[in-house]
Parts: structure tokens; C-alpha cells; sequence
């Protein structure tokens, strides 16, 4: 099988977030641990420009915002190599125009390629709505190209729907799973025989604050802290991982014949089922190391 290429790096540069949002996939909240301290955040962005095929970076969380010095330092020294750089915010710093340009004019002269706006009805208020808006009326006119990730009622979320960053696109993994899969219509566990994801086709990954490099959100394929990103992702045979494996061949549906997890009748979507099978593996300790961190699991007591 072909080597993996990555194209993309992002970095969950902190799991802390002003918001708890029921739908968010790492369960980030005021109270989550774990941010990158500023040598970490240099470290993989060197590590990012050591692979070749990588050309763009992408800072998320949590609330990357919150830690604005660290996030300032990390676009810079990626803009230094030539990566294409993203942001991805809620825009809580977005209290009035002039704040709005205020924090976003240094983006901008740094160059970054895309701001990713999140806002949906489960942000709770109008007040964050605006904020959006304020913030996408900034960038638009300092000349940053943004998006908004708007995610609709419940009833007619699907992690089928598209994955361009447009209404519609949720999967049921993560709090989703504890808070919103409840209210979909499900569909019979066998029919979930692909993963979403696309494995082997391996384009990005995400590395958190705990160095953990994570091909889907709770799935981990090494630590850069660890091991060199690089020899990480040179070494990778996905066909061979415990989880992305069986996930290739047949989907959560194949996940869980293989580890024997007797699954539930329905679920929600791919996601929801591989989230909930996952879940069981980890009370089984069926595979250490590989199902981390706790706190994508809805265990937040872990610290740095």
C-alpha cells in the first residue's frame, strides 16, 4: 500500500472553550485541560515543515482565541515556512466592530488563508451570532477569505451531509454522541460499514496538547512528543492499525465483529456507532495507548 501523505497538520492548540457546546466533538468547555505551551507549538510547526507533502496548518480547539500570544507565535513561525495557515473560532473577542478588527488586523498581515467562523443554534444565543458577523464583516474587509461552519436543528443534522464546512455537517461522535444522538432517527448498526473518514486516504491529522497524533478525533496513530512527526506518519500501514484497520475493511460495523462487541440495533450514523464500540474498548483496555485522551472520551480530569 502507498505511503500516507499528509497535506495538513492541525493543531488542537488548547481543549479549553468559553462555550459547551452539546454537539462539539472534543468536549471542550471552561473546565477542559490541556494547552500547548509556546515550545510545543514551535516544535510542530517545525515538525509540520519537516514533511514534504505538508502545506497547510490549521490552529483549532477548544478556543485557540483564548491563548491569542501563543496562536500570534505559531501562525507567524508557519507563515515563515511558507504554510498556508487557518483558524478556526467561535469569534467571542468579536464584542464590537473596532475589537473585531482589532484582533484579526495582526491575522491578516501575517497572511493567514482561511477563517473558519463556528456558530449554530446550539451556541445558545443571539449575542454569539453577532459576534460572528462582526467578525466576518472584519476579516472580509482586511481581505481574509472566511467561512462559517453553521450547524442546524438536530432534526436534520447527518454526518453524511457536506463536509466543506457549509449547514448541515455534524457527526455524532464525542458530546454529540451523549447529547444529541438521542433525538435523531437511527438506522441499523450493519448498514454502517464504511468510515467516513476514508481510511487509508489519510490527508490530515490532528496533534492535541498531550503530543497525541490523532487521525480522527479519540484515534491515535502515535505522540509527537514522542517520536518525530515525519517517522510517525512514515511508519503508519493503516491496513495494520487496531482501529483504522478494521475500519477500512467494513466500517464500525466490521470494528466491532473484530474486537466482539456486541453492538446496539441502531445507531445515529457511522460515527455515532464507532464513538459508542470505541467507548466499550476502552473499559475493556482492548487497546492501550491507541484510544486517547480521556478527555475525547468525556473524561476531563486529565491535566498536563
Amino acid at each position: 500500500m502507498s505511503p500516507v501523505e499528509l497535506s495538513g497538520v492541525h493543531l488542537l492548540l488548547t481543549y479549553k472553550c468559553l462555550y459547551e457546546c452539546d454537539h462539539c466533538f472534543v468536549w471542550s468547555g471552561p473546565g477542559a485541560k490541556g494547552t500547548m505551551t509556546l515550545a510545543q507549538v514551535e516544535n510542530i510547526i517545525e515538525q509540520a515543515h519537516d514533511i514534504p507533502t505538508v502545506t497547510r496548518v490549521y490552529f483549532e480547539g477548544g478556543e485557540p482565541f483564548l491563548f491569542y500570544p501563543l496562536l500570534r507565535r505559531g501562525i507567524e513561525l508557519a507563515r515563515k515556512h511558507s504554510l498556508e495557515v487557518g483558524v478556526v473560532t467561535n469569534a467571542y473577542f468579536a464584542t464590537d466592530d473596532g475589537a473585531a478588527d482589532l484582533w484579526l488586523r495582526p491575522l491578516s498581515e501575517m497572511g493567514i488563508s482561511d477563517l473558519s467562523l463556528s456558530t449554530d443554534v446550539h451556541h445558545g444565543t443571539g449575542e454569539e451570532k453577532d459576534m460572528v458577523l462582526r467578525a466576518r464583516m472584519a476579516a472580509e474587509k482586511l481581505g481574509i477569505p472566511t467561512g462559517v461552519i453553521e450547524i442546524e436543528e438536530v432534526e436534520q443534522l447527518s454526518c453524511s451531509g457536506p463536509k466543506d464546512g457549509s449547514k448541515g455537517q455534524l457527526c455524532f461522535r464525542g458530546r454529540a454522541a451523549e447529547k444529541l444522538a438521542g433525538k435523531v432517527k437511527k438506522k441499523p448498526w450493519k448498514t454502517f460499514d464504511a468510515c467516513p473518514e476514508e481510511p487509508p486516504a489519510i490527508g490530515r491529522v490532528h496533534v492535541d496538547p498531550y503530543g497525541n497524533v490523532l487521525f480522527c478525533q479519540g484515534i491515535s496513530v502515535g505522540n509527537a512528543w514522542k517520536k518525530p512527526l515525519k517517522k510517525i506518519m512514515a511508519e503508519l500501514e493503516p491496513e495494520k492499525h487496531p482501529i483504522i484497520g478494521p475500519l477500512m475493511k467494513g466500517g464500525p460495523a466490521e470494528l466491532a465483529r473484530r474486537f466482539g462487541v456486541t453492538p446496539k440495533r441502531t445507531y445515529a450514523d457511522a460515527c455515532h456507532m464507532c464513538y459508542e464500540v470505541r467507548r466499550v474498548l476502552r473499559d475493556r483496555q482492548a487497546v492501550k495507548g491507541i484510544l486517547v485522551p480521556d478527555q475525547l472520551y468525556g473524561i476531563t480530569s486529565e491535566s498536563r
